[in-house]
């Protein structure tokens, strides 16, 4: 379904040819808007109708503010940016290496700084912008083994509510999505390192008060929403999707 909220916006996504990122793209492309998706995997990943590939390296700034100069040459303004570039360690402080920790910061956190300083004098142009950045209810709350992962989420909080403060009298709204356990490779490479990956994946269903995990597209329904000019006084929030898991006074240990 698409009712064309996002016509005639100018969109860029990083971490686009992800579970999540294609399906904001696609989402977007939906609605109308002209969609860049950019992601290390480069011009070779898939993408869908209507949305351009460009490969992007977010811990390179050279390569950042080149493209957002190119994106400059094409157009005037942008009028939304998600970050939803990064990854995962699964690992404790003890297990993780001095490299992997800064490897998961400079994608995580470092790269949204790149991508977000270098973007917005292409967003003040638009009047009214929107930033969506990723964070996760990790960022609240902590997983077992996930360290380093949740530093680098609790970062991405706290640096969204200092973008919302510093350039919402830019007619910027900055906002960050906090996801759940959704359905992506990500998750399913949490799986397969398990021994039996079905009681595994009946389990986090279990642990769920709606008894199922999410999709891509129910992430994406809420990025347009917040990308749209329906969520025009919406700014500096921490939208947590979860299905009700951090609701609960006690998660089961997975």
């Amino acid at each position: 379904m698409s009712d064309g909220r996002l016509a005639g916006k100018r969109a860029v996504v990083t971490g686009g040819c992800g579970g999540i990122g294609t399906a904001i793209c696609a989402r977007f492309a939906r609605e109308g808007a002209t969609v860049v998706a950019c992601d290390v995997a480069g011009t070779d990943a898939p993408a869908p109708g209507g949305v351009t590939v460009a490969r992007l390296d977010v811990t390179d700034e050279d390569a950042v503010a080149a493209l957002f100069a190119s994106l400059a040459e094409e157009g005037p303004a942008l009028d939304i940016l998600v970050n939803a570039a990064g990854i995962e360690i699964e690992k404790t402080i003890e297990e993780t290496t001095l490299e992997e920790w800064n490897r998961i910061f400079a994608i995580n956190v470092t790269g949204m700084f790149l991508t977000a300083k270098h973007a917005l004098p292409l967003l003040r142009r638009a009047g009214e912008a929107s930033v969506v950045n990723f964070g996760s209810y990790d960022g609240f709350i902590a997983d077992p083994g996930l360290a380093a992962y949740c530093a680098t989420k609790g970062a991405v909080h706290a640096l969204t509510r200092a973008m919302a403060c510093d350039h919402g009298p830019e007619g910027i709204r900055v906002n960050a999505v906090c996801p759940g356990y959704i359905d992506t490779p990500m998750l399913q490479s949490f799986f397969q390192d398990a021994g039996d990956i079905e009681s595994l994946q009946q389990a986090v269903r279990d642990v769920h008060p709606m008894r199922r995990y999410g999709t891509p597209e129910d992430i994406a329904n809420l990025v347009t929403w917040l990308a749209s000019d329906e969520a025009r006084y919406a700014s500096g929030q921490l939208w947590v999707l979860d299905g009700g898991l951090s609701a609960q006074v006690q998660q089961m240990r997975l």
